[in-house]
């Protein structure tokens, strides 16, 4: 790779998480993404007020608190684009020095219902019972129709996850396995083909990254993790439209296999192509989501993800481990884009053998992603440990 690459010139120095649990007691949103940020700082070993940006849904909020205007803000609500965008921000020179959070708590209160970001607010969608896990099941059901895919191979992924988070100590889920795809099966029916256990849970926390130029993240604390490609892929705005799968605009690319252009732009930018990742932090809304991921990005070829992943690949000393720390069904599931911001998390932490629970053996270059075809986007970014 030459100088001219697009993020040579940055790198992700630190990440930090706050508590995770299915109830934060005493805390609300901005507290929670507050203990995260200043958690990030010290990991860090960066004084705040070095810092001249902040992004997510607080971040104004947060650089008052932290006593640091002015400073750079986009008003970011998304999980890797955000990454991204905070990146090509400070690889342009709009700052050189990124607090990057979010955090929620109290605001999953009725725990009778579904929790209130997977609720249908959309007159098109919600007479007819549209929410997240009747739109991703939809997609899922497309195609075991048209590949065969079976709910075994869906619960195969699901156990696997959420065995990853029983062993993490910092997962809400920690001890309550060893999981097998049969406790999958055997959960109560929520949207077929799912059951309980194939979807994410519910849970308030915080994370935190740090975002600065690759010159000062080579003097801090942590080893600094390397941006080398990625992809935003939007078909349109999430959870008011129902998903369908055959959705296409000015490309070949169906919604059912959304982020193979952004995939294909990742793997162009860094150089490589998936035979070249060695971790795989991928998005678990739903269990299905992961064969699909697989498919779309290349890793096997388009209805043959069902084999792939019951074929040993994505356990912890697979080739491509998935989803390490429980993902959103085993380690945590807050709204807002902090759900999405952990899968950039662990994977710094694995490229940094950072990581709680699992930690990959000396990876190079990890994927991470967000969204899902029930959402409409899939977000890609690829991480390394050798700067480009």
């Amino acid at each position: 790779m030459t100088a001219s690459h697009p993020y040579r010139d940055v790198a992700i120095a630190a990440v930090a998480n706050s508590r995770q649990a299915r109830r934060l007691e005493g805390s609300d949103s901005l507290s929670i993404t507050l203990d995260a940020a200043l958690s990030v700082l010290d990991t860090a070993g960066i004084d705040v007020a070095d810092i001249d940006g902040v992004a997510g849904r607080h971040g104004t909020s947060l650089a008052y608190l932290l006593g640091i205007g002015p400073v750079w803000d986009p008003r970011l609500s998304g999980g890797v684009d955000a990454v991204l965008m905070v990146a090509a921000a400070v690889a342009a020179g709009a700052a050189t020095a990124v607090l990057l959070a979010d955090g929620e708590a109290g605001i999953y209160t009725d725990r009778e219902a579904v929790a209130p970001w997977t609720r249908p607010g959309n007159e098109f969608v919600a007479p007819f019972g549209m929410f997240t896990a009747a739109e991703f099941a939809l997609i899922a059901r497309r195609h075991m129709e048209r590949h065969g895919t079976t709910v075994d191979q869906m619960a195969h992924v699901a156990a696997t996850i959420r065995n990853n988070g029983s062993v993490n100590p910092e997962a809400i889920y920690y001890g309550r396995g060893p999981f097998t795809p049969a406790d999958i099966r055997s959960s109560r029916p929520i949207a077929e083909p799912f059951n309980l256990l194939d979807c994410a849970t519910t849970s308030e926390g915080a994370t935190a990254l740090l975002i600065t130029t690759a010159d000062r993240a080579a003097d801090l604390r942590c080893p600094p993790v390397y941006i080398l490609g990625g992809g935003i892929d939007h078909f349109g705005p999430s959870y008011q439209h129902p998903p369908s799968w055959d959705l296409t605009g000015n490309t070949d690319v169906p919604n059912g296999y959304v982020g193979r252009r952004a995939a294909r732009q990742a793997f162009a930018t860094a150089g490589i192509g998936p035979e070249g990742v060695d971790g795989c932090e991928f998005y678990d809304p739903f269990s299905f989501e992961l064969i699909r991921q697989f498919e779309a990005f290349g890793f096997c070829a388009d209805g043959e993800g069902g084999e792939y992943v019951t074929s040993g690949v994505i356990e912890p000393s697979g080739r491509h481990p998935v989803t390490t720390d429980g993902g959103t069904m085993s380690f945590s599931h807050p709204g807002g884009l902090t759900q999405m911001l952990q899968r950039v998390v662990r994977g710094v932490e694995q490229i940094q053998g950072r990581a709680s629970g699992v930690q990959l053996s000396d990876p190079e270059v990890v994927m991470c992603t967000c969204g899902g075809s029930g959402a409409l986007f899939n977000d890609v970014v690829l991480l390394g440990k050798t700067r480009p």
